[in-house]
């Protein structure tokens, strides 16, 4: 069923690193739930493959001494959105990765493979954009550090060398501590599809509630990338909660996209929903804070 040429299965992450460094062809097979498919359908047949998905020391959350919420890649949707630290700090993301596939693929998809993939409509990918997470990438040589928002390459590309390995997904405090946020997905069907558009925001108000003290803004499938709207967001900082604001934002996120017509989608309707995408994550977002339009 699974055209393979070789499978390694290592026992530990060191071990893991060696054999990408021996083998920096092989694929990296974590969950599969990806990759499996591309095999069946022949895409990949007769490559190597380093399995990964046995290395429990990948795999789980943790709220460091700091305050930094480490959320290892081989931890599955479905523990993501379980999980009491992330459903207390990032509830977003926990319903962001909910959204992904059935309950079969979310028990066995991980996170890490979800963004390693470099798809644009990644479903964990825009929340993690929005808390500014950051990336631990390792190799024989070491540990790289590098914000997600510049491992986005180009569609389908992202910025894993030869022979290194997604390690960890760190959010700092100071990027989620009193924020609340919102992903919406739309797509053809309820369930079991991919996003036609995904739309990811949380905000900081300031302390009486009435201005936009810090907000965050991404998309999935509003670009090649999964992508932030850095402009909206300077924008809209510092602005009073109205009901124009919600105008303000939706226009205001058009410099920042760059969607694309597909059998899935036109062009028109991507912008058509990523202004009515704004506006709502960003009434519900502003909303949970305590602020009132």
């Amino acid at each position: 069923m699974y055209d393979f040429n070789n499978i390694y299965q290592p026992k530990t992450v060191k071990e893991a690193l060696e054999m990408k460094k021996a083998h920096p062809q092989a694929l990296t097979l974590a969950g599969g739930s990806d990759i499996l498919i591309q095999c069946r359908e022949g895409k990949l047949a007769g490559r190597d493959a380093i399995s990964i998905y046995c290395l429990d020391e990948l795999r789980g959350i943790c709220l460091e001494d700091d305050g930094t919420i480490l959320i290892r890649p081989l931890t599955s949707f479905s523990h993501i959105t379980n999980n009491p630290i992330i459903q207390k700090y990032i509830p977003t993301l926990g319903e962001a990765v909910d959204q992904i596939g059935g309950p079969q693929i979310r028990n066995v998809g991980t996170i890490g493979g979800n963004i390693c993939n470099g798809v644009t409509s990644a479903d964990s990918a825009t929340t993690l954009k929005t808390y500014d997470a950051i990336l631990e990438i390792a190799s024989v040589d070491g540990i790289r550090i590098l914000p997600y928002a510049e491992f986005s390459l180009g569609a389908g590309r992202v910025d894993l060398r030869e022979g290194e390995i997604l390690t960890g997904i760190r959010i700092k405090k100071e990027s989620y501590e009193n924020t609340f946020g919102k992903y919406i997905k739309y797509s053809m069907r309820k369930a079991m599809d991919i996003a036609t558009l995904g739309c990811s925001v949380n905000v900081r108000l300031s302390k009486d509630k009435s201005k936009i003290d810090r907000v965050r803004i991404s998309f999935g499938v509003a670009g090649p990338v999964p992508l932030r709207a850095t402009s909206a967001e300077a924008k809209l900082k510092g602005l009073d909660i109205t009901p124009e604001l919600l105008e303000t934002a939706a226009q205001a996120v058009m410099e920042d996209v760059n969607p694309r017509n597909s059998w899935r989608a036109s062009k028109d309707f991507r912008i058509q929903l990523i202004k009515e995408l704004t506006r709502r994550a960003l009434k519900s977002s502003v909303e949970q804070a305590g602020g009132k339009f």
